[in-house]
């Protein structure tokens, strides 16, 4: 079992969600976008700049913050 956090996902990879560590009102918008236990995310990319990052989620493309992509803990598939 190969974990890490989700700015460690490259594009084109996938990964299941195991656990958030972030609190507060950073973890419920975490929550409300689908960043659920056993969640399957695929990164679809990083910003010129290389933040944020841009990742499927639930059908929906989703741009993150390495800053908050630190706190989600995944296994890669």
């Amino acid at each position: 079992m190969n974990t890490n956090s989700l700015n460690d996902i490259n594009p084109g990879e996938h990964a299941i969600v195991n656990t958030l560590l972030s609190t507060g009102s950073m973890r419920r918008r975490l929550l409300d976008i689908g960043l659920v236990e056993n969640t399957n995310v695929e990164c679809l990319g990083r910003s010129p700049g290389g933040d944020p990052s841009a990742f499927l989620i639930r059908g929906a493309v989703i741009a993150i913050r390495s800053e908050d992509c630190k706190n989600v803990i995944v296994t890669r598939q």
